[in-house]
């Protein structure tokens, strides 16, 4: 600037550089370059050994439709009398590569979103946690979001087949409260059957379930994140978060259900916190979006509910080889069962029920009848309270007998009390003889002394052991005139009927 100013001020070129203190072919190459509009500061381009070489290396980056390799083109370069080194080429192979993709670079139109249209869900893996066996598998992780608010919703799985699509489907949208217009996602096995001139074919299942909730299920274009990348995006998110890394420093699962908390503390942080596009919470979002949605049917689809079985006549029903109980009253009714992660939960609907039964509360229809944890063949799962009065304890041993009396002989005994059920059952096991006799004279002697006084000394005999013909007697005759527990002394190291040995203390001493 102190250049131009002394130029301006005297017009001369050499006044102008004395003032400046500068050359005067600077001052004139300054004075050319802001003539012809030129950046005074800009870097001064020199011939480069590689200038005659660029033709040719545009074309084969154009060739290779810049994939080519620097070192490779160096190579032969130098055969065409480059005598540059190998990090020239690069530089300009470099610059080659961005001319070249700038006029080749794919642009991304924004996903175009209104209120209760779209929902897109997509597949990742998720982390290994131990299965039914103890044996860690690899887990699934269902990923779904409103394109509108961008509320997630995450659910691990075991597999990815059909019905556990359908089952992840429905909890989705029973998760958001509607059913929106169009479910965009993969091209899967379980959604797109077979591809027709570039047209999918739709799984006839999935376009049941579509009707079932009025739901219209689309495929995005193979390799397209286009349509695509608002469920990658949800599905790189919660793998981010769930599947343990040295990132997040998350450990391993100990079970299935600890990954499902897992997901439902995920789910509630990122619907509850700020989304950066929107400035609101997902969850506020979707409270305005339910007003588009459309109304779920009030049960789901019967793909979700998974494979269908008959209760047998032990009121179980099979899966994977494995029984399972269901409660009573659905011997030979239709049962539906499946996995849910590790548990089996089985669906009946009630409403077909010629009897409804007792256990049964609230309006017939799809229940969930049973869940029980997933097991291996040759080991069934029985639960004890749907067998009620099965003579088998619930730890497989033989359940205690229940007196019940058939005639006034021992109905009178047994309402003694508790002592006196004690009593009959310990001494029938133990085999005691003339027990009828033994009972009609513990009625008898309840009579004289008092009920209470009688069944408590029954008690305390079934408890000892004691069954002969006076024990009862002596029980009663002891705890009436016999010692108090209080005043008993009992035997310690601190009482003992041992006599001393300090007598012969001084035996075999010197003047004994």
């Amino acid at each position: 600037m102190e250049i131009f100013e002394a130029l301006d001020a005297t017009e001369c070129v050499y006044s102008a550089a004395q003032l400046a203190g500068v050359d005067p072919k600077t001052v004139r190459r300054y004075a050319r370059m802001r003539d012809l509009g030129m950046s005074v500061d800009a870097p001064i381009i020199r011939p480069k050994l590689i200038d005659p070489f660029m033709p040719k290396i545009e074309e084969w980056v154009e060739r290779s439709q810049g994939k080519v390799r620097a070192d490779k083109l160096h190579e032969r370069l130098q055969l065409l009398g480059f005598a540059g080194d190998e990090r020239t080429t690069r530089r300009a192979v470099a610059k080659a590569k961005e001319r070249w993709q700038a006029g080749h670079r794919r642009t991304y139109r924004p996903w175009i979103t209104e209120p209760g249209l779209w929902c897109q869900f997509d597949w990742g893996w998720g982390p290994k946690v131990p299965g039914p066996g103890g044996e860690e598998r690899e887990t699934l992780l269902f990923c779904a979001w409103l394109a509108w608010s961008r509320y997630r919703v995450v659910i691990p799985t075991w597999d990815r087949t059909l019905g556990t699509l359908i089952s992840c489907i429905d909890s989705t949208l029973r998760a958001l409260g509607g059913v929106p217009t169009y479910a965009l996602t993969d091209n899967e096995k379980t959604v797109t059957i077979d591809r027709v001139a570039g047209v999918a074919v739709r799984h006839p299942q999935i376009v049941t379930t579509g009707r079932h909730y009025g739901l219209q299920v689309h495929t995005c274009v193979p390799c397209d994140p286009e349509s695509k990348g608002g469920s990658e995006a949800t599905v790189r998110i919660a793998k981010a978060d769930l599947v343990p890394t040295d990132a997040n420093l998350r450990s391993a699962y100990d079970s299935f259900t600890e990954l499902r908390g897992a997901c439902a503390v995920f789910c509630q942080q990122v619907n509850t916190r700020i989304h950066r596009e929107t400035g609101k919470t997902p969850a506020s979002m979707l409270d305005i979006e339910r007003k588009r949605l459309h109304p779920l049917p009030p049960n789901p689809h019967t793909l979700a509910l998974g494979e269908s079985r008959t209760v047998l006549r032990d009121q179980t029903v099979r899966f994977g080889s494995v029984r399972y109980s269901t409660p009573p009253g659905l011997v030979g009714q239709e049962a539906w069962v499946r996995a849910d992660g590790d548990e089996l939960v089985v669906v009946v609907d009630l409403s077909t029920l010629a009897v409804r039964p007792i256990w049964m509360q609230g309006p017939a229809g799809l229940t969930e009848v049973a869940r029980h944890p997933l097991s291996m063949p040759g080991r069934p799962v029985i639960e004890p309270s749907h067998y009620p009065g099965h003579p088998q304890d619930a730890d497989g041993s033989p359940r205690p007998p229940r007196p019940k009396p058939v005639n006034e002989a021992e109905k009178a005994f047994l309402e003694l009390g508790p002592g006196a059920k004690s009593w009959l059952i310990e001494a029938s096991a133990a085999g005691t003889t003339r027990i009828r006799v033994k009972m009609a004279a513990a009625v008898e002697l309840a009579a004289l002394v008092s009920v209470a006084e009688v069944d408590l000394s029954l008690g305390l005999a079934a408890t000892a052991g004691r069954f002969e013909e006076d024990a009862l007697m002596s029980i009663v005759q002891h705890r009436r005139h016999g010692t108090r527990p209080a005043d008993l002394v009992v035997a310690d190291e601190a009482h003992s009927v041992q006599p001393g040995t300090s007598a012969w203390a001084e035996f075999g001493r010197p003047g004994t």
